[in-house]
């Protein structure tokens, strides 16, 4: 049996012939057993070892930016460039529409949930290679690997809100209600980044062209998103085919939330949702037929 087989912890007791000091004190009990079907994802493990989780999120944030000269504002800098030369290009001189809003402000509120969702898809895409010393030396259940790489770059998330926040103020623009949307919309983002991950990160074990693919991939994404131009631009007839990318309901969403203009696009954001939902049940299933190879592979 590898050590990664399915591992479930459970309280029980020992018998009087046991060797231990006191066969009536519980101890903890080790069963170490395969998989048991399609679904058997051990998604508790996760929570058994929500204590990793919290170690490795918590070393990401540390080491993410120390070695950097500027340091965490490096979470600011590459936004706000993002954003300068998207207005400079598309907005002034492509005269690109902006549905009536600032294009400085349209702008950023798509290159804010999609920094996010690029750079922890990139850190997620590679984490199993990446942690290759402690996939081999110690069993825990690996999707802790992808979750804690998903979650770290939350932090910069946070940081490169405060200037969004304050260029709103600049440009006027109040906000509603609808910005409390923004949570579940972050949540979602999150899920889109993991659900991509877990069909990558196994991939990038046995075949390490995913790092050199990843890049590409992230930057093609980018330009299928409506982040430099509405998705009014889009025919109507072709916006549900258009919605598959699942990135155009989360955008659509942070805009909504935002400018509080309108109504929130339901096919965009239904289309998108089913979408994430079948790739993160997928995902599951395909990470964790993936999980007994890893040590061996990696």
């Amino acid at each position: 049996m590898t050590a990664d087989a399915g591992i479930s912890m459970k309280q029980g007791t020992v018998s009087a012939a046991a060797e231990a000091p006191n066969a009536d004190s519980p101890v903890p009990i080790a069963e170490i057993r395969p998989s048991r079907g399609l679904l058997d994802l051990e998604l508790d493990a996760v929570w058994r070892y929500r204590g990793l989780l919290g170690v490795l999120i918590g070393r990401d944030i540390k080491v993410l930016y120390r070695q950097a000269a500027l340091g965490a504002a490096w979470a600011i800098i590459q936004p706000v460039f993002a954003v300068a030369i998207f207005t400079i290009v598309f907005g002034n001189f492509a005269r690109m529409p902006s549905d009536g809003i600032p294009y400085p402000v349209f702008a950023f509120a798509a290159v804010l949930p999609w920094t996010y969702f690029a750079e922890s898809l990139r850190r997620a895409g590679t984490s199993l290679v990446t942690e290759a010393e402690l996939v081999r030396k110690v069993y825990f259940p690996r999707l802790v690997i992808p979750l804690a790489a998903v979650t770290a770059p939350l932090v910069d998330l946070l940081l490169a809100s405060v200037v969004f926040f304050a260029l709103l103020f600049w440009y006027d623009i109040g906000l509603t209600w609808r910005i409390f949307g923004l949570i579940p919309l972050v949540l979602v983002t999150g899920l889109l980044s993991l659900a991509v991950a877990l069909w990558l990160a196994p991939i990038n074990v046995r075949f390490r062209d995913i790092k050199h693919t990843l890049p590409f991939l992230i930057q093609v994404w980018m330009y299928a998103s409506p982040i430099i131009y509405p998705l009014s631009l889009i025919p109507l007839e072709w916006r549900w085919l258009y919605s598959l990318n699942p990135m155009v309901g989360v955008i659509e969403g942070f805009r909504w939330a935002v400018f509080a203009k309108g109504n929130v696009n339901l096919m965009a954001m239904g289309v998108s949702g089913a979408v994430i939902l079948l790739l993160i049940v997928g995902g599951l299933i395909f990470f964790k037929r993936m999980e007994r190879s890893f040590a061996d592979l990696i």
